[in-house]
């Protein structure tokens, strides 16, 4: 298996940081062992206008017999299919990226101390590699590498035999890449596309090749257009794996949509903490959140139960039938809709797979009759841009959600829900910081809960809500959730909002 990597430059810029880059010095030769055989990297040129560094894997087909063998651990069934002849030894597969995550791990990586800056920006790049299987033949090769910003993808079919043109083209291409690139980028993107379109790896894919993928996939793989047939060849078309796979690319895009951190868009469900102020109840919700005013051992219903009654109630004012949650969590109030039959099309909506994975299972939607599975669905989404799915529905409900975002982001929530989606009915829910005195468990001046950005006085959410009322063409009432105390108000405050006939028409 052979691949080569050029770049060109000048007297200042000289091609022969290519070396540096790669960390492989352009006037050695040098040899590392894998574990099916031998690599070699040599530089066949090596001037300040022009430098080629080459990647040579000789496959020992004993080694590649004897770990082929079996179906666990260490083997897969299609690296032994023939003992004597196949093609692994010398076209591009798995092995040839095994050898390049192996060779050129720092290059991966996009690390080089020496020259900090010319491994953070593109370079001008040409990749060969001579043989390449492409099940799928060049127009899948252009559909993968052509949306990744190379100027010139070039898939050239590889004759069964030049003598005999009549039998045709083999599986394989000759494929040709030239393009202004990061190094690394361009590594990462073979380590991923190789095996891809081969279709074959030639060891078991455990789990932890999902960690691989995104790994090697990032900055690229969440907004690539085949990023679910790349996720399903390299996982080896493992549906549990490959689900995996892109439901955490999914979150990677929202993520890069809104510009935060993985990690702050996908903690709508954490794990139980012995604190009561700190136990999940709900999304977004703690103890303190749904805690009781009357003693234990008067049996009233939490403030959690209170809340999703006020809002069953409004949505039936409302005469809706078709509602969103937005921002469902772990599908309590969906659970709520679907005992009520003049709800028949629900759909929960949560930024969070871990949220809508609990959701389901609270739900038993794998145990469902086929009529009640129609009237519910639950979908991955982030509610500050726009979706057309959130279209056409008659209510939208945002309970315990506005406080969980940062305040700039705001107006492109109420975008999103009141210009875009547009439902005749939205009814908001959010804590009343008012009321946090009366919890002893709540320190003076904290919120409820530690992924709150803020929460808002009576007066503060009724200038919210009125101001976006006017904005968007709805009118708004205010229902008061909990216990009306009279100095502070209830611990939950409600704003039902219903679309303005004239505007609606507008």
């Amino acid at each position: 298996m052979f691949l080569t990597i050029s770049t060109t430059g000048t007297p200042e810029r000289p091609a022969t940081d290519l070396g540096f880059l790669l960390h492989k010095h352009p006037d050695k030769a040098q040899t590392f062992s894998t574990a099916h055989g031998t690599a070699h990297v040599l530089y066949p040129e090596a001037t300040a206008e022009r430098c080629t560094a080459a990647l040579l894997l000789e496959v020992d087909p004993a080694a590649l017999l004897r770990r082929g063998r079996g179906k666990g651990r260490g083997g897969a069934p299609d690296a032994a299919l023939a003992q004597y002849v196949n093609d692994r030894p010398y076209a591009a597969s798995s092995l040839l990226a095994v050898a390049l995550s192996t060779v050129f791990k720092s290059a991966l990586r996009g690390d080089c101390r020496a020259l900090p800056e010319r491994a953070a920006n593109p370079l001008p790049l040409r990749i060969d590699v001579p043989a390449v299987p492409a099940r799928g033949g060049a127009e899948l090769v252009q559909q993968l590498f052509g949306p990744l910003g190379w100027s010139t993808v070039e898939a050239r079919p590889v004759a069964l035999d030049e003598r005999f043109t009549e039998w045709g083209e083999s599986r394989y291409v000759q494929l040709v890449l030239e393009g202004e690139l990061r190094l690394a980028d361009a590594l990462r993107q073979l380590y991923v596309l190789l095996p891809v379109l081969d279709d074959a790896k030639h060891y078991w894919v455990a789990p932890d090749e999902v960690d691989k993928l995104l790994r090697a996939g990032e900055g690229w793989l969440a907004d690539h257009p085949e990023k679910k047939l790349i996720t399903s060849r390299y996982l080896a078309r493992r549906w549990g794996l490959t689900r995996a796979a892109m439901e955490r690319l999914e979150l990677v895009r929202l993520a890069e949509a809104d510009d935060i951190d993985v990690e702050a868009i996908d903690n709508a469900v954490e794990e139980p903490q012995t604190e009561p102020e700190g136990e999940a109840t709900e999304a977004g919700e703690t103890t303190a959140e749904v805690a009781e005013v009357a003693e234990p051992e008067v049996k009233e219903p939490s403030l959690a139960d209170q809340r999703r009654t006020a809002i069953l109630t409004a949505l039936r004012e409302a005469g809706a039938s078709s509602v969103l949650d937005l921002g469902c969590g772990q599908g309590q109030l969906v659970q709520g809709l679907l005992k009520d039959v003049r709800f028949t099309r629900i759909t929960g909506v949560d930024v969070s797979m871990r949220a809508l994975t609990i959701a389901a299972r609270r739900l038993k939607l794998d145990r469902m009759s086929e009529r009640q599975a129609g009237r519910v669905s639950l979908t991955q989404g982030s509610l500050t841009y726009t979706d057309k799915r959130l279209k056409g529905y008659d209510a939208a409900v945002l309970s315990e959600v506005v406080e969980h975002l940062d305040l700039p982001r705001l107006p492109a929530l109420e975008y999103a829900v009141f210009g875009s989606a547009r439902p005749g009915t939205v009814v908001v829910t959010t804590p009343n910081v008012e009321y946090n005195v009366r919890w002893e468990t709540l320190p003076a001046g904290t919120v409820r809960h530690s992924d709150h950005r803020f929460e808002w006085t009576r007066e503060e959410f009724r200038r919210w809500a009125a101001e976006t009322a006017e904005r968007y063409g709805y009118g708004v009432d205010f229902v008061p959730v909990g216990p009306d105390d009279p100095e502070v108000g209830p611990p939950t405050q409600m704003a039902v909002f219903t679309a303005l006939k004239e505007a609606k028409a507008a």
